[in-house]
């Protein structure tokens, strides 16, 4: 006969917090990724039980964790991220690289223009 126990310290700090979005961030997330791709190129995914670095960042300010999809309609589904055979759909880069660009440019022009914003509510 064996016993064990385990100990995961949950109640000094759970090993990853949950990874919550900011309501309002990502709503001005989703607004401006609609007036970039489109709402019929804008999937809301239901939410997932993941373990992401991320939340940590969460825990001293509000976020947005998101994804850009990667799958080309004219090639099998691809593997998972965390696969070794995985590989990054270089033809969406320029997408991801302007949505990021127009997430901050709007976000620093709305919260400069207007103080009452909840957007100012941050360490930016």
């Amino acid at each position: 006969m064996c016993n064990a126990t385990v100990d995961f310290l949950e109640d000094v700090s759970p090993p990853f917090p949950p990874t919550v979005n900011n309501k309002d961030l990502h709503l001005f997330y989703k607004n401006i990724s609609v007036d970039m791709v489109g709402a019929e190129n804008y999937i809301e995914i239901q939410p997932v039980m993941v373990s992401e670095d991320f939340a940590f960042y969460q825990q001293a300010l509000r976020g947005h964790f998101s994804a850009v999809g990667m799958q080309n309609k004219n090639h099998p589904p691809m593997p998972n991220p965390h696969s070794p055979y995985f590989e990054v759909n270089e033809e969406v880069l320029p997408y991801g690289a302007s949505l990021l660009a127009s997430l901050a440019t709007r976000y620093l022009l709305e919260s400069s223009s207007s103080p009452n914003k909840i957007y100012m509510k941050d360490e930016l």
